[in-house]
């Protein structure tokens, strides 16, 4: 095999605007960066993803824990990859996108293998456990800089299909651990308890991608700005009504996918042979990301989130007259199929507005277009940051839910408000006629 370029022998300035450097040599850098990152992030989003599917096990394996427990259990994942992604979306400008991506990929070897000893025994402290899904969390923070170092590779032009490529195919992990997770549970790999194996499968494949993001990525050339240009990006309006509307987005997707499971085993338990099909929702939602971003491209980030935002709110009805007893589990089951397609689409309408804002305010005046390459590439690691607080927002505003009134009807009614606040953004600061910045 011929031994990948390394960052020593890459430009001094790397600039994928340049048409002439993009065809000439980025390109070809760029893509294989992006190839690279795909399945580093897949694990990722998989061990980010692992308490969602492991949560439904644990009662039948003898652990004692009550429903609110368990959607605790999900949804702290979440809370510690939305915090993490703050940081490590500011971390590949200082230690490089290859040996970041090298080495927060290997750091998913502790919670999975603190996973694999932990179920071995009902008897572990709940204290253990929680520590543990927080650890997962570390999954979940790898997606800010993932993204943070693709779209630094790719030209603006080019980075709806990049980063809806990249997070589409990332997003993958999480049906892939909603599906595999359970296969290995039930089979015998390791010779351990069924349990163990959720945490066993991922160990080597976590340390082939680390060793393959180490030999086979790049560390790109400093972009000249500094700390302090690129924080500018905190003071910024749009950075924030982006952050709300990625909250509306990547959030719903997140949090559906970690709290889909179990609620679905808690409304109907007589639906086992949905609850082994949960997977297929996350599928469908991470499969549609990347016509998120292409539409994007050609429609315009604005119109497609809206609708998307619309759909969302159709499905929450579709869920709410579900669990009335209007059209039942059947209703339950395909307005969450809806709500994942419509979240993975506007996953990738949001994200590609996220740059071009920054971009188009440095043509009007506002910055030098470095600068906004900068900040629009931080302000991703901030979007994704708040988006993923819906990870944690969503199971654990079910599990409240239902442990103060029995049912999830309150926090259904939340989210419902929520996804018209997003539709109003969306169309008053971005879509309209004469919108303060059309994107």
């Amino acid at each position: 095999m011929t031994p990948v370029s390394k960052p020593l022998s890459l430009p001094l300035q790397w600039n994928p605007e340049d048409p002439d450097f993009w065809s000439g040599r980025g390109r070809g850098v760029a893509l294989r960066n992006l190839g690279f990152a795909i399945p580093a992030l897949a694990l990722s989003f998989a061990v980010w993803m692992l308490w969602s599917v492991l949560v439904v096990h644990l009662q039948a394996a003898g652990f004692r824990y009550s429903t609110n427990q368990l959607f605790w259990l999900s949804a702290l994942p979440a809370l510690c990859g939305a915090t993490l992604r703050i940081f490590y979306g500011f971390a590949v400008p200082w230690v490089g996108g290859r040996r970041w991506t090298a080495l927060s990929t290997a750091s998913l070897l502790l919670p999975t293998g603190g996973i694999a000893l932990a179920v071995q025994d009902p008897t572990t402290p709940y204290e253990w456990m929680v520590a543990l899904a927080l650890l997962c969390g570390l999954g979940g923070a790898n997606f800010a800089s993932g993204m943070a170092h693709i779209s630094a590779c790719f030209p603006a032009r080019e980075q709806g299909v990049a980063l809806g490529l990249a997070a589409g195919f990332g997003h993958l992990g999480v049906g892939l651990a909603q599906w595999l997770v359970p296969a290995v549970i039930g089979a015998d790999v390791f010779g351990l308890p069924g349990l163990a194996n959720a945490g066993l499968v991922w160990l080597p494949l976590i340390v082939l991608s680390s060793l393959a993001a180490w030999f086979g990525m790049d560390d790109l050339p400093a972009s000249g700005v500094g700390m302090a240009e690129q924080a500018q990006l905190f003071t910024r309006r749009h950075s924030w009504l982006m952050s709300w509307l990625y909250l509306g987005s990547f959030g719903s997707f997140i949090g559906f996918a970690a709290a889909y499971p179990l609620l679905l085993r808690s409304q109907f338990p007589e639906l086992a042979g949905a609850q082994q099909l949960a997977w297929l929702g996350p599928l469908m939602g991470a499969l549609a990301r990347p016509l998120g971003g292409w539409a994007a491209d050609v429609c315009g980030g604005a119109r497609i989130s809206m609708v998307c935002f619309g759909a969302l709110a159709v499905g929450i009805l579709g869920v709410l007259f579900g669990l009335a007893g209007e059209g039942g589990a059947s209703l339950f089951v395909a307005s969450f199929a809806l709500m994942f397609v419509a979240a993975g689409i506007a996953n990738g309408s949001t994200f590609r507005m996220v740059p071009l804002g920054f971009l188009r305010e440095a043509r009007w005046g506002r910055g030098s277009l470095r600068e906004a390459q900068a900040q629009g590439a931080a302000a991703l690691g901030l979007c994704s940051a708040v988006g993923a607080y819906g990870g944690f927002f969503i199971p654990k505003s079910f599990g409240s839910a239902i442990a103060l009134a029995g049912g999830p009807q309150a926090a259904l009614y939340c989210f419902l408000a929520f996804y018209l606040s997003c539709m109003a953004i969306c169309w008053w600061c971005y879509g309209r006629q004469h919108a303060p910045l059309s994107c």
